[in-house]
């Protein structure tokens, strides 16, 4: 018998119970994976404590990992019994040592990824894929603002936006992520609680405000973000970890210079197979092209996820990190 997390009520990462599961027999369209690094991202907090309601409970939260497929189920194309595969999609399930997954949200590592660095980038580095990509086009010459610029999608964004070509701008919470994110191709460190971030960047912009704001704390930063932008420019709020950014006038975004505001989702940008794999191959080539490192900065055992969830909340974290099983 393997060993899963399992929630049955939401709440704190007391919630979080390591005991036995029995993923079963991979079904039609299914495949069996058994994970070797298992990744650990916000959403699974937002999971945990209901912000995003869990299909139902009892459940196995995550939604990032990387393994060996061991089994197939009926009419699977995709992967073939003992490919190295990584993934970051729904159904959530990733807590596992052992989990069936279906066949099409799989992705095959290269041989030259390792797969703890798979199950440490395929979320975070998809979601800077996507933002930089999807929701606006980066290019040369552009000027964006970052937060959280040390964390793991931050730091993936400020490298990936430095070799397009952009001016990075970056809030992050003490000189030691100031460091980090400078490290990574942040041009200019905005320590948050010693400056006010939107004056400090209305500063280093000359007055002209950046083009795009990349926001995934929410509440807290949300309206003075909206202050950082040039007249067209873009807000992408693609998280919260402050808490639910309230009710908004839209009569604000004409006030502040006919701003654009968008709330994506990976789950949207990778629904489709052939966008997954795109949004999938085009991490993998920064990776391999050395323009993009992806760090394993933090590593716990998978039974101690419930401490992760406790220093990833604390902002003791840094960059990428996984649980591993066994």
């Amino acid at each position: 018998m393997t060993k899963a997390i399992r929630i049955y009520e939401t709440g704190g990462p007391e919630v979080l119970r390591w005991e036995e599961d029995d993923p079963g027999k991979p079904e039609a369209g299914q495949a069996l994976v058994r994970h070797e690094a298992v990744g650990l991202n916000f959403i699974d907090v937002y999971h945990r404590t209901g912000l995003y309601p869990l299909p139902s409970l009892p459940a196995v939260p995550g939604l990032e990992g990387a393994g060996i497929v061991e089994e197939i189920g009926e009419g699977v194309s995709e992967v073939a019994v003992g490919d190295r595969v990584a993934y970051a999609a729904i159904p959530p399930g990733a807590y596992a040592e052992v989990r069936r997954i279906p066949a099409h949200r799989l992705v095959k590592l290269p041989e030259s990824i390792p797969t703890r660095q798979g199950a440490a980038m395929m979320l975070q580095g998809m979601t800077a894929r996507y933002l930089l990509k999807g929701c606006y086009e980066i290019k040369k010459g552009d000027v964006i603002l970052i937060h959280a610029a040390a964390g793991g999608v931050g730091s993936i964004v400020c490298q990936w936006a430095k070799h397009l070509g952009a001016t990075v701008i970056g809030t992050v919470g003490s000189s030691q992520k100031a460091d980090l994110a400078r490290a990574n191709g942040c041009d200019h460190p905005i320590l948050y609680n010693d400056e006010d971030f939107a004056a400090k960047t209305r500063e280093i912009t000359g007055g002209k405000g950046v083009d795009v704001v990349y926001d995934s704390v929410g509440q807290a930063t949300f309206m003075k973000s909206l202050d950082c932008l040039r007249p067209f420019g873009l807000m992408v709020s693609f998280g919260q970890a402050s808490g639910s950014v309230p009710p908004l006038d839209l009569s604000v975004l004409s006030a502040k210079g006919s701003l654009f505001l968008t709330r994506p989702m990976l789950m949207s940008y990778t629904a489709a197979r052939k966008d997954l794999l795109a949004h999938a191959q085009d991490l993998f080539d920064v990776v391999l092209s050395g323009a993009v490192k992806i760090e394993v900065k933090q590593t716990y055992p998978l039974a101690e996820t419930a401490r992760a969830h406790q220093d990833l909340e604390a902002r003791k974290t840094t960059g990428s990190t996984i649980l591993i099983p066994g």
